[in-house]
């Protein structure tokens, strides 16, 4: 401690300015003091391996010990693409399925990792899971939770910002902000231009149930619609994140547009599972014609957005990477075609695998009809 504040002296810093480089403020308002070297990681979600790859780039597996199975389950031709690129994840222990019920905190403590990363909602562990929290403090692991999830306009840049501190990658989380924080600044400054929102049903996950119709309002693509400039018809009626609306809700509100959530894949088309198909190994006709197929369930060739050919979908797993700022723009351009016709998410997108992916991009993350 002398030798501490005895560097400091010399250096006219008072001792928190020293120590402070050892702690960060997480999403959740904790102040998470960080180990001296973070050499093991485990990740509540595996689909943070999209946004870690934003820091890691070409060392993304190095640190990489433990993770929950989502990210193979649930978008299966995206994980294959990371797969093949970093054999070496095959070898990273699954500390579950797809949920955060199926996590083992036992499993996650024999990997002596120096860090958790957990997000504040989703599919894993999350800021409510008080037991694994108190687990993983008392075997010594760091817990750091962020956010894309719950309320990604707000919190995805202080997420990267957190996680480059964590993980000694400041400058790669800085170029990342900035290049977030100006395709962001292009929605904003042409929805200055705009005069009234039109009025949008947002149905998440098309085709998981048979039951119309699931939707996001007040987080997750719910928040990004808001960003983009739409009146999202559903968001007085569910105040949570997400909820349901039935289908004569649907007819009398008569949406301007319809956009649906993907979570469709190569191997659900082989299978013919009912679902928007989008992502990787996805090409646009396949795309197109999984929309279009969606769209003719009853009652939904009724809605004039359907009708007037408004109707778009969207990769579902922006919900849960650093990457949302790409749908974000799609959106937008749907919405405002004319004061949006310069803006090109498909440049947002190619860029943003160019610059910060491991993996090529290959797929289409979203269509319309």
């Amino acid at each position: 401690m002398n030798y501490l504040k005895g560097m400091a002296l010399a250096l006219g810093l008072t001792l928190s300015t020293l120590t402070l480089a050892a702690s960060v403020t997480d999403l959740a308002g904790r102040q998470v003091t960080l180990p001296a070297k973070v050499g093991r990681i485990i990740l509540g979600e595996g689909r943070m391996l999209t946004t870690l790859a934003i820091l890691e780039k070409q060392q993304l597996p190095q640190r990489v010990v433990g993770m929950l199975g989502d990210f193979e389950q649930l978008d299966p031709a995206g994980y294959a693409q990371y797969r093949q690129r970093f054999p070496a994840l095959d070898k990273v222990v699954r500390l579950g399925k797809t949920s955060a019920a199926t996590f083992s905190a036992e499993q996650a403590i024999a990997l002596k990792p120096d860090l958790a990363i957990f997000s504040l909602s989703g599919h894993g562990p999350d800021v409510n899971d008080h037991a694994t929290l108190k687990r993983l403090q008392a075997a010594g692991i760091a817990v750091l939770y962020v956010d894309f999830t719950r309320d990604p306009l707000l919190h995805t840049v202080r997420s990267v910002e957190v996680l480059g501190q964590a993980l000694g990658r400041q400058q790669e989380a800085a170029e990342f902000i900035a290049f977030y924080r100006t395709e962001m600044d292009k929605v904003r400054q042409r929805l200055k231009l705009t005069r009234r929102q039109p009025t949008v049903f947002l149905e998440s996950r098309v085709g998981l149930s048979r039951e119309c119709c699931e939707t996001m309002t007040h987080g997750m693509i719910g928040r990004l619609l808001d960003a983009a400039g739409g009146h999202n018809i559903a968001g007085p009626l569910v105040p949570g994140m997400h909820g349901t609306v039935n289908l004569e809700f649907l007819l009398k509100a008569q949406p301007e547009v319809y956009i649906g959530t993907a979570i469709g894949n190569p191997a659900s088309v082989a299978r013919g599972v009912p679902t928007i198909a989008l992502g990787s190994g996805i090409d646009a006709a396949t795309a197109r014609a999984s929309l279009r197929k969606v769209l003719g369930r009853p009652g939904f060739p009724q809605l004039k957005a359907v009708a007037g050919k408004r109707a778009f979908a969207i990769w579902h797993h922006y919900n849960y990477s650093a990457q949302n700022i790409i749908g974000l723009q799609a959106m937008a351009k749907w919405l405002y075609p004319q004061e949006m016709a310069d803006l090109q998410p498909e440049d947002t997108l190619r860029r943003f695998y160019q610059r910060f992916q491991p993996v090529a991009l290959n797929g289409t993350y979203w269509t319309q009809l």
